[in-house]
């Protein structure tokens, strides 16, 4: 590598590793979210009057967050087009959230609305779409990353977690479509009963699997990389 290219590199990586820690960070944080707006449907009334105005906040503010640390990680083989288009989609669904948190507010304040609680609904499948997303950016970089190691874990866990996404998101559109139907088979009343139970938990469960697993994939890389620049090869 020509030296003259070594400094521009260096700060290509150098934002490259802040870009996967805000990362990181961030989608530390929206877990909390979720599991704030959870807490906030099962309190009491008089805890949800309290908070309820600010529910739109974290959201509206990490969504920014999220959308700073795909940023950052343009200046890393900017001459990619294959990789930059990834990260392109990536901002268009942090973009998206950000323009859509304020509708939490309305609808916890006015939940019959029928705007509203499409909104929240188009917030909550945006925010899905961004992490699984985001995973496809984790693929793109550690395709162009030497480590063959990391790159086949990041390859591994990366489809595993997008396979589960898109299934989740299948079985919820499927369950909805069902519940709107006039007259359900007998056969598939208690299915639906038992879906209904579980409810909210199954769907954190089924969602913060993967987030976990992204966070530690970003970890990871970051952890990595940062080695590779404080103890370069001989």
């Amino acid at each position: 590598m020509p030296e003259a290219a070594k400094p521009e590199l260096l700060r290509a990586l150098g934002r490259l590793v802040r870009g996967l820690s805000t990362l990181f960070w961030g989608l530390a944080l929206t877990g909390l979210v979720c599991l704030e707006m959870v807490y906030l449907e099962t309190a009491p009334a008089v805890w949800r009057e309290t908070f309820s105005p600010l529910a739109f906040l974290p959201a509206f503010l990490l969504s920014p967050l999220l959308w700073h640390g795909l940023n950052q990680l343009r200046a890393f083989q900017a001459q990619e087009r294959i990789w930059q288009r990834a990260l392109s989609r990536a901002e268009i669904f942090a973009v998206l959230d950000a323009g859509l948190a304020p509708f939490l507010y309305w609808w916890h304040k006015f939940p019959s609305v029928p705007l509203y609680a499409a909104c929240v609904g188009l917030l909550f499948l945006s925010s899905l779409f961004l992490l699984v997303q985001i995973n496809c950016v984790l693929q793109r970089l550690c395709a162009m990353l030497p480590d063959e190691t990391l790159r086949a874990e990041t390859r591994l866990f990366t489809a595993f977690n997008i396979s589960l996404l898109l299934a989740f998101l299948a079985g919820l559109s499927i369950y909805f479509f069902l519940t709107r139907l006039p007259l359900l088979p007998v056969w598939l009343g208690p299915w639906m009963e038992a879906a209904g139970a579980a409810g909210i938990w199954l769907a954190l469960f089924l969602i913060l699997m993967p987030l976990a697993m992204t966070m530690a994939l970003l970890w990871k890389i970051k952890e990595v990389i940062f080695t590779s620049l404080t103890n370069p090869d001989p």
